[in-house]
Formats: C-alpha cells, structure tokens, sequence
C-alpha cells in the first residue's frame, strides 16, 4: 500500500506545476495557467458558477402547504430530508480530507469549492425543516441517519470507505473514496430527489423542490470533477489500474444500487404518482451513467435510456438560462459541455 503524504503548505524549492496528485512535488503556489490538468481550470469555472444559498429560496407557500399532505408524503419527506442530511454532512469533510493529501493546488481548490458548497445544502435541510414544521420533528429527521434500521445498513458502507480513508490514507483507500462520493453525488440522492420533483409537479412544496433542483444541479458537477480526479488518479498509479480493483467498483455499484431500490421501497412505497418499478429503472439508469463518467462500461443491459422522463423538467438542463419552477425567478447559469450527457438526468 502506497501511505499518502499530506501536502505541505508552501514550499518554495518545488515548482509550481504539481508533479503527481498525490505524493508530488509542488510548491503550493496556484498558477491556473501552469497547472497539470488544463481542463480542471474549466471545471473550477463551472463549479464556482453555482454559487446560491438557502435563504434565496421563498418557503412561505411551503409553509403552508407542509400540514396540507397527506401522512404518507409528511413521513416520507422527513425521512428524506434525514438520509439527505446524513450523506451531505460527510461530504464537506471528506472534500477537506482528500484535498489535505493532494500535492496539487488545481485540486485543493476545486475541493475548498465543493467543501463550501457541501456545507450550504446541509445547512438547506435545516432551512428546509425550519419553515415548515417544529423543532422536535427537525430533530427526529435529523436523527434518522442513527436511528433507522434501513438508513443504517443502506449507509453502512459508504461510513466504512470514508473512515477507511480517514484512518488510513493511501492511494487505494483514497480512490474507494472517490468511487463512493461519485456514488454518493450521483445515485444515493436519486430517490430523494425524485419525491420532491414528484411533489412540484403535482404544485406541492415548490420552494423545497426548487432547493433540491440547486442541490441536484451542485452534485451533478460535483460528480463529475470527482471522476475526473479518480480517472487521473488511476492514470497517475497504473498498479491500481487492475481487474481486482476494477471488479471492487462494479461490486459496490451493485450493492449501492440495491440498497438505493430498497430505501426507495421503504420510503417510496404509496406516494402517488411514484412508480417503484420506475425508480429501480431510474437508479440502474444512473449507476451505468456514473460508471461511463468513471471511464468503465455499463452494467444493467436495457437501462441505457432514463425510464422517469417527466424529472427532466425539474432540473438544469445545463445548457444557458434555467427557468426556475412556476412563479421562481429565472436565473443565468455558465453553458456547460455536454459530455456525459450532462443535459439528461
């Protein structure tokens, strides 16, 4: 195992052009015209374009529309905002824990980037529970991520992983971490999502919904600098590069798509206009789309095309001006490649 150094902070003797991602040689001194991967320069762009808070977002409607659900959508939205709580807190510091080990500036900063961002939608579910109900179910929601039996084994693994690579970091257990915040950024949110798009169309709960369209918009991008960084990683330590380690990601893309299907029947099951077979097709959908961002080949034959059409219409579509839902004030967002099929959720 290849222990990992943490990066110095200035060192002058080294140059300013990182020599590795990892255990390289740099000077810390950030020169984005002189930097290892050119095209992280236009990913920072991307990513720093998204700037929002939650406090943007108008939830007088949601206020009053949260006591007018039924009980099933009152408990599953709870439970949401409780697993999306559970897997965002982690996020800002395991973004601080990678970038504590890179030897390359371009990379830090992209990370202090997406740390800051992770932060804002944690601190959104507390918006969100604010405006809408009273402090003893914000905290029963907030303590879902400890106390529920389905949560607790859907997350079990991820907490492994992440621990792993805080206990020991290394080159391996840096990468596992990697494939799980790709994970975590483009499929653990998926079903979550989804009830909320499915509440705005049926004109429910927009302020929340138009939230998580940010939030939804942030991981995507996420998702993809964290791709890019585990691919130049494998490129960077060739030895990684092998059938075993590449067998342990379709492993865990297995697993995590199980679990997604199974939190999504628990949570899921009975809200109208939800389809259950749907979301299993939709979470497959998202795992082959995040296994071609992380340069490997699909593995759900028949599930190339997204079986939940209608979320488009609730998500950026990366592509210039976003329409916010109904009466949400339009916004300019920075155009965006269409790689990956950035365009289609």
């Amino acid at each position: 195992m290849v222990k990992l150094n943490r990066a110095t902070v200035l060192e002058p003797s080294n140059p300013n052009k990182s020599t590795a991602l990892f255990n390289g040689d740099a000077s810390g001194i950030l020169h984005w015209d002189n930097v290892a991967y050119p095209h992280f320069y236009e990913l920072r762009k991307t990513i720093r374009a998204l700037f929002w808070t939650a406090n943007e977002v108008n939830m007088v409607a949601d206020t009053k529309q949260f006591a007018q659900l039924s009980e099933k959508e009152r408990t599953a939205f709870l439970k949401i905002i409780g697993l999306l709580a559970t897997l965002d807190a982690p996020q800002t510091d395991i973004a601080s824990k990678i970038a504590a080990f890179s030897t390359d500036p371009s990379v830090k900063s992209i990370l202090a980037t997406i740390a800051d961002q992770e932060s804002e939608h944690n601190h959104s579910y507390t918006y969100v529970l604010a405006s809408v109900t009273n402090y003893d179910n914000q905290i029963a929601s907030f303590n879902e991520g400890r106390t529920d039996k389905v949560l607790l084994e859907r997350n079990e693994r991820i907490a492994a992983i992440y621990n792993e690579f805080a206990a020991d970091p290394t080159i391996q257990t840096a990468l596992k971490a990697m494939v799980y915040s790709s994970l975590l950024e483009g499929l653990f949110f998926y079903s979550g999502f989804a009830f909320f798009y499915n509440l705005a169309r049926n004109q429910k709960m927009v302020g929340t919904s138009t939230m998580i369209s940010y939030i939804n918009r942030d991981e995507l991008h996420h998702g993809r600098f964290i791709s890019e960084l585990f691919r130049a990683t494998l490129t960077e330590n060739p030895e990684y590069n092998n059938d075993e380690f590449i067998e342990w990601v379709y492993n865990q893309f297995r697993h995590s798509v199980e679990q997604e299907t199974r939190w999504s029947r628990y949570v899921l099951d009975g809200i109208d206009g939800i389809n259950l077979d749907d979301m299993e097709g939709y979470v497959k959908y998202r795992a082959n789309k995040m296994l071609r961002m992380l340069g490997l080949s699909e593995i759900y034959e028949g599930y190339e095309k997204n079986p939940m059409k209608w979320i488009k219409a609730y998500a950026d579509n990366f592509n210039g001006t976003k329409s916010d839902f109904f009466e949400q004030k339009s916004r300019q967002y920075t155009k965006t490649s269409d790689l990956n099929g950035f365009d289609d959720l």
